[in-house]
């Protein structure tokens, strides 16, 4: 009956450790390492400042410390209730834009509700949404945050609301954050898309692009973001972060800050063809 309805974990043991205690290491290292914060992350008490955030996907090897970096500005602003998972579909299986139907979602950490009430309220304000487990069997652009979530909010419950996204469209990016700013009104909540950056190019290429990307994401103008990062090719999860941009705007957010950026050169030192990883906060003044 405890597992009834729940997602397990696809990744423990590949992409991230696979038992509690090695995985409890694991995230502690990447908050000490030497691209993430420094030092392990504390709960502070509740702030409203921070709605809306980005967090890249590869292997915990490769952009955890980005993650680390994110999920620690994260902490500081103390525990939150429900937490809107924004992630792009890779295998495009399954529905356009799917909200996960699953009870839990289960990680080496533990098990974390999902807010299936809340997520038929988006679907019902944003009508493009289904409920399709397919779109999420095997993504992993989701489960990978959920560990730092478990580990910074210290066993304190929380919900998640699971969506993968595989129609990049300007138009249902708009209505799709619209319905998740609205539906978030007034509950202690994050919003957090889950992309990487520029694919397989030289590190300079790299750099550049991502440059450009991020100026048009911290401006918080999906439009200028949409037509750069289709333009140049920079991010995976263009959908994603359209969708959280506008449903931070919605939360209040007014600007984008650079929580850090470095690409997978930075940790293979093979700088001939990298992924570049990004943090990024959208935040009210």
């Amino acid at each position: 009956m405890a597992n009834r309805r729940a997602r397990r974990s696809t990744l423990a043991g590949t992409w991230y450790a696979e038992s509690k205690e090695s995985l409890t290491r694991q995230l502690e290292s990447l908050f000490l390492g030497p691209l993430g914060p420094g030092k392990i992350p504390r709960l502070g008490e509740y702030r409203d400042d921070l709605v809306g955030l980005i967090s890249p996907h590869a292997g915990y090897v490769y952009s955890g410390q980005a993650s680390a970096r994110a999920y620690f500005e994260v902490a500081a602003r103390g525990p939150k209730d429900v937490v809107v998972l924004l992630g792009p579909n890779h295998s495009g299986t399954g529905s356009g834009i799917a909200a996960s139907p699953s009870e839990r979602w289960e990680t080496p950490l533990g098990e974390v509700e999902v807010d299936l009430d809340l997520a038929k309220e988006i679907a019902k304000r944003s009508g493009s949404m289904d409920f399709d487990e397919t779109a999420h069997r095997s993504e992993h652009s989701l489960e990978i945050q959920l560990p730092f979530l478990q580990y910074i909010f210290k066993g304190r419950p929380f919900k998640i609301v699971p969506i993968s996204i595989w129609m990049y469209d300007l138009n249902l990016a708009n209505e799709l954050g619209s319905s998740i700013g609205s539906s978030l009104s007034g509950l202690r909540s994050l919003v957090i898309a889950s992309t990487d950056m520029s694919h397989y190019v030289p590190a300079d290429v790299a750099v550049e692009r991502d440059k450009r990307t991020l100026e048009s994401i911290c401006a918080m103008d999906e439009s200028e973001t949409w037509r750069v990062a289709t333009q140049l090719e920079s991010l995976c999860g263009l959908g994603p972060v359209l969708t959280c941009i506008i449903a931070s705007k919605k939360l209040g957010a007014d600007k984008g800050r650079v929580i850090t950026y470095y690409h997978s050169g930075d940790v293979t030192k093979d700088h001939s063809a990298v992924v570049g990883y990004s943090a990024v906060a959208f935040e009210k003044r």
